[in-house]
């Protein structure tokens, strides 16, 4: 039940209602009232009680909510009906779309003090700043979602808590986003709140994370978790996240057909529930399936169709980080040309705070590019911009491989005390990726 107003605004409304029916004091508060009682309370010196405001507002035609909150009837229904509909604008990619749709539901809930509904467009808030790549926006809105939900239930909370951890990971703080998810994680578990929805959500964020820090095992651990959960859950969107999440551990594996299995169940479902930017990931991670298991014709496809899909909706960070990929294919099958033209394209999009992991990865192959043209000097510089990403975001596994392109680089031209430091620096960061995260997080009651 929403909270009622003070009696003096109760009395206000109920002497404004009355006087536009055309009704005395004695018509109001027959039978069951008598005409000084209606006078006391329209002057704001009595609080009345449920049952004497559902008599006023039986005779005054209002709902009750409405006579005590000053709230229109049904305006929470509306608000939610409305806020799914934004939902489903973002669904199709129409972010900017759905941002002015929420932005204007988010004024209506402040205006009536909608707690839920003002969280819940937070967070659709959120979601359209992380699709067009404003991670800064993104998390001041997850942030303002979180405190408006301060005094309810921790899974409650856990959209919002999901969704600053993915702004700070996109933006290559990938410690942060883990330290964030698995502090999560251990206060549901250890807790005993067992919220199916929550921890699958938590799971599956954490995967990306872990997998670029180079804890495969954790990742592993994480989507083994998420798949014992995934039963208990009710809502597909969710389960196909998990799908899709998942096979990135199943890759790493080596485990490539039941990675594509994975991928083709969350494609299905997005497919389903026409969930655009969703499925053009899906297609993404089914290209970069398909590159890491040599067939580079159905990887550019797919990688090409994730793009365009992305591109035409203006997610600009993830097509951004589609093309990365995509130039690697490329280049794979001897376009190199027409990958450094991509590479150099995406990186004006990319930066240290807005998907650093990602323009790593397009100095690490422009700098593979210049080596295959023997210009070993650009394949240096883009080698040191590389790392000097990757090292700000933690991401020691991907910093581990390039050492040892670096190294094999300065071994080449001659520089082999440069170049066994290099190699001993990747060494160092390998063994750092699966020791500086802390203990794991606990475990729910499955």
């Amino acid at each position: 039940m929403a909270k009622r107003d003070d009696p003096r605004t109760i009395g206000r409304r109920v002497q404004r209602l009355r006087r536009e029916r055309g009704l005395t004091q004695r018509q109001l508060a027959e039978p069951a009232y008598t005409s000084a009682y209606v006078s006391t309370l329209e002057a704001g010196r009595v609080r009345p009680s449920d049952e004497a405001l559902h008599h006023l507002a039986g005779r005054l035609g209002v709902a009750f909510e409405e006579l005590a909150t000053g709230r229109p009837a049904h305006l929470a229904t509306d608000l939610r009906l409305r806020l799914t509909e934004a939902q489903r604008t973002l669904a199709l990619g129409e972010a900017e779309q759905a941002a002015v749709q929420y932005t204007g539901l988010l004024g209506e809930a402040e205006a009536h003090e909608l707690v839920e509904e003002q969280a819940t467009a937070q967070l659709g808030l959120g979601e359209c700043r992380l699709e067009t790549g404003d991670l800064t926006a993104a998390r001041a809105h997850f942030e303002r979602a979180e405190q408006t939900l301060a005094d309810a239930s921790l899974p409650a909370r856990v959209p919002a808590r999901r969704g600053r951890a993915v702004a700070h990971y996109l933006a290559g703080e990938l410690r942060y986003a883990v330290y964030l998810l698995e502090s999560t994680l251990d206060e549901l578990n250890l807790g005993g709140l067992h919220d199916p929805d929550a921890l699958l959500l938590l799971y599956t964020a954490s995967i990306g994370p872990y997998m670029d820090l180079g804890a495969q095992a954790r990742a592993a651990q994480a989507a083994e978790l998420a798949l014992a959960l995934a039963p208990q859950v009710g809502d597909p969107a969710l389960i196909a996240r998990m799908h899709r999440s998942v096979a990135r551990t199943l890759l790493a594996e080596g485990r490539i057909a039941e990675a594509d299995a994975s991928l083709a169940k969350a494609a299905e479902m997005y497919r389903q529930l026409k969930i655009r930017t969703e499925l053009a990931n899906c297609r993404w991670m089914r290209g970069y399936v398909y590159a890491q298991n040599g067939d580079l014709a159905r990887a550019e496809e797919e990688l090409r169709a994730a793009q365009a899909m992305l591109a035409s909706h203006r997610a600009a960070l993830y097509s951004s980080q589609v093309a990365v990929e995509l130039a690697d294919v490329l280049h794979r099958r001897g376009s190199s040309e027409e990958a450094s033209e991509l590479l150099r394209g995406v990186l004006g999009g990319l930066s240290p705070e807005r998907g650093a992991v990602h323009a790593a990865a397009a100095h690490r192959l422009l700098g593979i590019i210049a080596e295959d043209a023997r210009d070993t000097e650009a394949a240096e510089e883009h080698y040191v911009r590389a790392m000097s990403l990757l090292e700000r975001a933690g991401a020691a596994g991907d910093l581990a491989d390039l050492c040892r392109l670096l190294g094999d680089l300065l071994r080449r031209t001659g520089r082999t005390e440069a170049a066994l430091d290099a190699y001993r620096t990747g060494l160092g960061h390998r063994t750092a990726g699966t020791t500086t995260l802390g203990p794991a997080p606990a475990h729910p009651l499955l």
